[in-house]
């Protein structure tokens, strides 16, 4: 969770390396994903239509910030995208088996970073 003790905890007294900007994307991921965890757990345990509404929009907000991380994330190391399809692939192929037909991904724009440097 949050540490607001120190106020420059999150402070690095130099630029960050490639390398470690990378593991810093997947801790914010991480911190986001735990976010999604936490909010949901509040939506559920509240009966109050206003709450629930209100967290559920910040949830769902802390979503398409994973998504922008991920995106960033396949354009910083793209030998990690490749793993990331793979296992995009392996699923699909897993569901191809079970005749399960995938439902398209719907949002408001379209391709990632990586795809839009590759156009």
């Amino acid at each position: 969770m949050a540490s607001f003790a120190n106020p420059f905890a999150g402070n690095v007294p130099r630029k960050i390396t490639k390398e470690e900007l990378i593991q810093a994307i997947r801790l914010n991921i991480a911190g986001e994903l735990e976010a999604i965890y936490v909010y949901d757990a509040h939506v559920q345990a509240t009966d109050d239509p206003v709450a629930k509404k209100v967290i559920a929009d910040i949830r769902d907000e802390e979503k398409a910030h994973v998504g922008e991380l991920m995106s960033l994330l396949r354009y910083l190391d793209p030998k990690e995208a490749e793993f990331f399809a793979e296992g995009e692939q392996e699923v699909r192929e897993m569901l191809e088996e079970l005749n399960i037909v995938e439902k398209p991904v719907t949002g408001k724009t379209e391709g990632t970073i990586g795809s839009l440097i590759n156009d």
